[in-house]
């Protein structure tokens, strides 16, 4: 059997390709499932070839281990792009892999970014690998519990391979300069870029250094390397520490309302290359954690950026992001449903055996009926104002009083109140006198009596930062 890693045009063949490992011993940056007593690593020892789903980065290896795979394994290997092939291909693999069975050779299938295919090719794989007429090895660089049915995730096992580290990554430029005979014509600080550049991606990396070694000129510094590669040198490395602390320095820019600064350090994470949903994901948890029910269109207004960004990509989509990030500095600011979140988690973390309270519990049965499941509970909808003011916190707990709006609410109700007395004096007073004297007041005395109900915003108390006049 021709070996799997013969080339055809040894002279024409890309470097990366040259460079790929032929055994395992050559594999580098995935020791945590190439060594000990991982799964992965008794199967290429000579244990049972197992059907996998290698999930990892790009340029980390996926490839090369199934090809190593198959190679160890004397299996016919056959090698699919999710992107060029269909169901009618597949039928056809699967057709000379019986054909082979019947003659005792076995067939393992690769499929290249098998999250790419739809639902009914995924299925067309479920026979074959059941019955093993092929071993199935798939590689994904999204998450196969997303991108992946769960019949047939359920019948192969998820190897995690991890993007490839500086360490790995130097040992890559080494076996390249070994093998060319030359060093990379760059200076220091341009090696560091360049890995930097490579973003894990041990494929990129041998790219970048073929391109590299058919330079004439002196040796590169960092800042040219960047125009010689046609790629921008990151202004931050996106994956250590000035990743953290720019976002960081993006999230307090907007917690202290300061638009410009935002803009600033949104603008420097772009221009570095960080990846914008990485930063979408930021501005919606920034959306319910700093502004919250001060201003409940911010979570709208974040997560419609992020669907615009879907939508339109880079550079265009980037545009949707700003605006996100304008509306949020300039938001009201409130954490109260965060401190909410922690006091109520903390309770129920201490208390969480407590059962609820008789009243509260439905009564299906007449059994549960008679034992007192549901007795006396009051209707909301029949009291007076729709608020019966009854206890729902446990029998053994004492009432608690998470959700405290902050006093920039209460500020703007004030201003609000003053507003609608400049409006309509009779107005105000008639709207006034019903607010106060059926609801607020009655809900004051459930304060004094020690039965706050859980939310004292609103008619139903479940709107949270919005106050009563």
């Amino acid at each position: 059997m021709t070996s799997l890693f013969t080339q055809k045009t040894e002279t024409h063949a890309p470097l990366a390709d040259t460079l790929r490992p032929r055994a395992i011993s050559d594999v580098i940056g995935q020791a945590h499932v190439l060594s000990g007593d991982h799964m992965l690593s008794e199967m290429l020892s000579g244990g049972k070839l197992t059907s996998l789903l290698l999930w990892g980065p790009p340029g980390c290896g996926k490839t090369t281990l199934a090809r190593i795979i198959a190679e160890t394994s004397g299996c016919m290997f056959e090698n699919v792009s999710a992107v060029a092939s269909g169901v009618a291909e597949l039928k056809m693999i699967f057709e000379r892999a019986r054909g082979r069975r019947e003659d005792g050779m076995h067939t393992l299938v690769f499929v290249d970014e098998i999250h790419r295919f739809n639902r009914a090719q995924q299925d067309a794989f479920l026979p074959v690998v059941e019955d093993g007429t092929i071993t199935l090895i798939g590689a994904t660089t999204e998450n196969p519990s997303f991108e992946i049915n769960g019949a047939l995730l359920s019948r192969m096992q998820v190897v995690v391979l991890k993007r490839l580290d500086e360490e790995a990554l130097l040992k890559l430029i080494e076996r390249a300069e070994a093998h060319m005979v030359k060093k990379l014509p760059l200076e220091d600080d341009a090696r560091e870029v360049l890995l930097v550049m490579a973003d894990g991606d041990g494929r990129a990396l041998l790219n970048f250094c073929e391109i590299l070694f058919g330079h004439k000129g002196k040796n590169l510094d960092a800042a040219s390397l960047g125009s010689y590669l046609q790629r921008r040198a990151p202004l931050y490395d996106k994956k250590q520490k000035g990743h953290y602390n720019l976002i960081s320095a993006l999230h307090k820019s907007l917690r202290g309302s300061d638009v410009d600064a935002a803009l600033y350090w949104l603008a420097r994470m772009l221009e570095g290359g960080e990846e914008p949903l990485y930063i979408m994901r930021r501005l919606v948890r920034f959306a319910v954690e700093d502004i919250g029910l001060a201003d409940p269109n911010a979570l709208v207004q974040a997560n419609a950026a992020k669907e615009a960004y879907d939508f339109l990509g880079s550079p265009e989509g980037e545009l949707a992001i700003v605006q996100c990030v304008i509306y949020l500095a300039t938001a009201p600011k409130s954490n109260a449903a965060y401190m909410a979140q922690k006091a109520s988690k903390r309770d129920a973390q201490a208390h969480g055996s407590l059962m609820p309270p008789m009243h509260i519990l439905n009564a299906p049965t007449k059994l549960m009926k008679e034992i007192g499941y549901g007795a006396n509970y009051e209707y909301d909808h029949n009291a007076e104002d729709g608020f019966s003011g009854q206890n729902y916190f446990p029998d053994g707990m004492a009432r608690q009083h998470y959700y405290q709006p902050g006093a920039f609410i209460a500020t703007h109700v004030g201003l609000f109140r003053q507003a609608l007395i400049n409006f309509h004096p009779e107005f105000f007073n008639a709207f006034n006198r019903h607010f106060h004297q059926r609801v607020f007041l009655r809900r004051i005395a459930h304060v004094f009596q020690d039965k706050k109900p859980s939310g004292i915003g609103g008619v139903h108390g479940g709107v949270g930062e919005h106050q009563p006049l």
